[in-house]
């Protein structure tokens, strides 16, 4: 395969490009982020006197406060206000579904780190110096931390849940083979480069204006209205861009946004909550840790007869996002596979630890990892090889269609694009290779894997699933673009303006977009669930279609032409056999009085889901992918190294292929992170320890393969989304799944061949290592 993961040529981006869509356009902020001229929270001019806010901390898990005295806080050098929970003027609440997620601790702590005052200073390490004055008593309760001990209390958030179809009982017990197992997978810590802030500056009438770096602007703006007491409309949220976000910004930044602005609704002076590094990885949630036990049922060619899973998700102290997270590792448990006859039941598990989140994938990670962990036992057992036993499960045409959730796959390619990747990537040849390689050294050996994806696009709470946008055509041509997306780096932006590029026909250059911001587009949906274009798109293509209507029916009335004589092209306006520019046009439109201002509105159709009975069609469309990745540990220490990824993947028509090149390439890596060196720990009284880069390892650019080969599969979608385009933000961080397939390869390569590697997520090489060690003590018993 060619390696198309590497941008255009710069040329190619440079150039003109009337209307835009498909084309490889460069980010419309990448040569501010090169330059250091992108302008982040923590960029804009700081207003006079502003203050600098700093969270005190639980130092317990689980505690009731028995007294607390902050007199020495309050006169300490530079502090102007201490707030606490008592100080909130409206409700001490910010739970993103439930009301069960104090803003400030409340008479009781919940988690090891749970803020429970806040410090305004004149600077930071002055708030910082005065917090640590405080004099707190605690009386320490009993903990639950993990998920064991949460479910042996029976300590849930709901009762547990379950999906599924067929009759799993009699298929559990008729069928040749059956194997049961378990897999542990950790959870992960956003760490996006720009931490989480907020800037929130008082207004008139008891109005504020907040500067954050939130992919949800409007939950923030009513969030925020709730904790200070006041209408929504007195609460104005902007943000231009966000330095990564990765579902860590969703509902998290809402705790840093309300405080900042009680702080300048009480002082009247403008307040800054920017966290450091440590304060934000121990005060923000993560992904949800998963304890995934499966009971499977098989023929002689590895094809599922039966299947029961249980999914433990530990979701914090508190709901937050949970709830849907959880349903989402439940809808992909079967990830592109037909499983005949499926149970699913899911524990939601409260512990006494930070509120987990949304995090890419948003559950359905765990669900990935899970099935593919059955194929890959499953292959093992019966001594064949793992591509087999996939290509033997996956979903077909009738009668092999439908989901454990009753939906039927209507759109399904990944047969074809995992044929046209084994074809492409030589797959016998290279398996073989591996096996050679094995043979011939003892100390290193590689493991080879080829697992597939199939991901449901749209946001499983049905009312999430709209958008809104602001066109704006001046005078003089130029193209203002306003709707409810954010801007994380993931190139949204420019994608939604090459839409309206498209539909004016102009060049991308002559349409600006600008700030996310409440007051021009209301009540949107976070950016999130990968439909960012898909919503944003369609809504700004409406209120361009409308302009552009205007303009029509203003030629054809004012030249006495059929409107089908009226044709938008390359920057002008060609009327019957004549033309005019479009900048010209626009100038005479606005001279008759024509609107050249509209807001644009959509909604995704056809989806629906009764979450009592866990049925119906949740997903508008699928997006699909595989990744085949080889890799090579060392038996005698554990370390492991990616050598090869070989990726081809669906985006439909590809709004455009840089960007979305990009995040492929980006979202795998990041999985890859999630399932090698990402290891979060906490200790016995539930505190992070892995609370900065010193001990939480990310991936770095060495440990990008050297082969790394990405191709878009060339498909349409076949729903009537934005140009025919599908959702790329999320799908592929699951292509990372085939890492830790080709790691589990690669250890059992050292046993007979059956053997089941004891290999947990991440596959660090601690775990590496145990693992190692498991299989060969196994080859010195013989059990096998």
């Amino acid at each position: 395969m060619s390696d198309q993961s590497m941008a255009p040529d710069t040329a190619s981006l440079c150039d003109p490009i009337h209307g835009g869509v498909a084309q490889p356009i460069t980010h419309d902020s990448a040569h501010k982020h090169v330059a250091g001229a992108a302008f982040y929270v923590d960029d804009l001019p700081e207003p006079q006197d502003m203050l600098h806010l700093y969270a005190a901390q639980s130092p317990h898990a689980h505690a009731r406060i028995t007294s607390m005295n902050l007199d020495a806080v309050r006169q300490a050098s530079g502090v102007v206000a201490v707030i606490t929970a008592a100080d909130i003027p409206g409700h001490n609440q910010i739970g993103a579904v439930f009301k069960d997620e104090p803003l400030l601790a409340d008479g009781e702590v919940f988690y090891n780190g749970h803020p429970v005052f806040v410090v305004a200073a004149k600077s930071i390490e002055q708030a910082r110096a005065a917090a640590a004055l405080a004099k707190i008593d605690y009386e320490v309760l009993p903990a639950i931390l993990g998920i064991k001990d949460a479910h042996e209390a029976q300590s849930y958030l709901e009762p547990p849940q379950s999906m599924g179809r067929g009759d799993v009982k009699t298929a559990l017990n008729r069928a040749p083979h059956r194997l049961s197992g378990h897999l542990s997978v950790n959870g992960q810590d956003h760490f996006y480069l720009e931490g989480q802030v907020s800037l929130a500056i008082p207004g008139e009438d008891g109005d504020v204006h907040v500067y954050s770096s939130t992919q949800h602007p409007s939950e923030l703006q009513h969030l925020v209205a709730e904790v200070l007491g006041v209408a929504s409309h007195s609460v104005t949220v902007e943000v231009r861009r966000m330095g990564g976000g990765f579902g860590g910004k969703e509902s998290q930044a809402a705790i840093f946004a309300a405080l900042a602005a009680v702080a300048a609704k009480r002082t009247g002076r403008a307040a800054k909550f920017r966290l450091d590094r440590d304060d934000d990885m121990i005060i923000t949630g993560k992904r949800h840790e998963a304890e995934i036990a499966y009971d499977v049922s098989f023929d002689t060619d590895g094809r599922i007869d039966g299947i029961r899973f249980e999914q433990f998700i530990k979701c914090g102290y508190a709901a937050d996002l949970s709830l849907a997270v959880s349903d989402r590792a439940m809808f992909h448990a079967d990830n592109a596979y037909y499983l005949p006859n499926v149970e699913i039941k899911s524990f939601r598990c409260r512990t006494n630890t930070v509120s987990n989140t949304a995090f890419r994938g948003f559950g359905g990670p765990q669900g990935v990892i899970g099935i593919e962990r059955v194929m890959d036992a499953i292959a093992l057992h019966l001594g064949l090889d793992a591509l087999q036993v996939r290509k033997a499960n996956l979903y077909g045409g009738p009668g092999r269609d439908v989901t454990p959730y009753h939906q039927q796959v209507t759109d399904n390619v990944i047969p074809e694009i995992i044929g046209a990747l084994e074809k492409e990537t030589d797959y016998a040849k290279r398996r073989a290779a591996v096996k050679a390689f094995n043979a011939a050294h003892r100390w290193q050996k590689k493991g080879l894997a080829l697992t597939p994806v199939k991901f449901g696009i749209s946001f499983t709470t049905k009312h999430l699933n709209q958008a809104g946008a602001l066109v704006h055509v001046y005078s003089d041509g130029s193209v203002h673009l306003n709707h409810g997306g954010t801007e994380m780096g993931q190139g949204l932006m420019v994608k939604v303006a090459q839409v309206v590029a498209e539909e004016f026909q102009i060049d991308v250059d002559r349409v600006k977009v600008t700030a996310t911001h409440t007051g021009k587009v209301p009540n949107t949906s976070a950016t999130a669930a990968s439909s960012g274009s898909d919503l944003n798109g369609m809504a700004a293509q409406a209120a361009a279609r409308t302009i552009k209507e205007r303009l029509v029916d203003f030629i054809a009335e004012s030249r006495g032409l059929p409107k089908d004589q009226i044709r938008f092209q390359s920057n002008k306006v060609f009327i019957g056999n004549d033309f005019v520019t479009f900048d010209d046009l626009v100038h005479e439109a606005y001279l008759a009085r024509i609107s050249l201002s509209s807001t644009g509105f959509y909604k995704t159709p056809d989806i629906h889901y009764d979450r009592d009975s866990h049925t119906g069609r949740p997903f508008y469309y699928f997006a699909y992918g595989a990744a085949l990745s080889e890799v090579v540990i060392d038996v005698l220490t554990g370390e492991s190294r990616v050598l090869a990824v070989d990726i081809l993947h669906d985006v439909g028509r590809s709004l455009n292929p840089a960007v979305d090149l990009g995040q492929i390439e980006g979202g795998f890596i990041q999985g890859m992170g999630w399932l090698t060196t990402e290891e979060l720990v906490s200790d016995a009284e539930g505190r992070l320890r892995t609370h900065a880069p010193s001990t939480y390892k990310i991936p770095v650019a060495s440990d990008r393969p050297d082969a790394f080969n990405i191709t878009l599969f060339s498909n349409t979608n076949r729903e009537a989304t934005i140009h025919r385009s599908k959702a790329v933000g999320e799908p592929p961080f699951m292509l990372a799944v085939s890492v830790h397939s080709a790691l589990l390869d690669a250890v059992a390569s050292l046993g007979d061949g059956t053997q089941l590697p004891p290999l947990d997520a991440p596959a660090t090489p601690e775990a590496i290592l145990r693992a190692v060690e498991a299989v060969t003590a196994q080859n010195e018993r013989g059990d096998g």
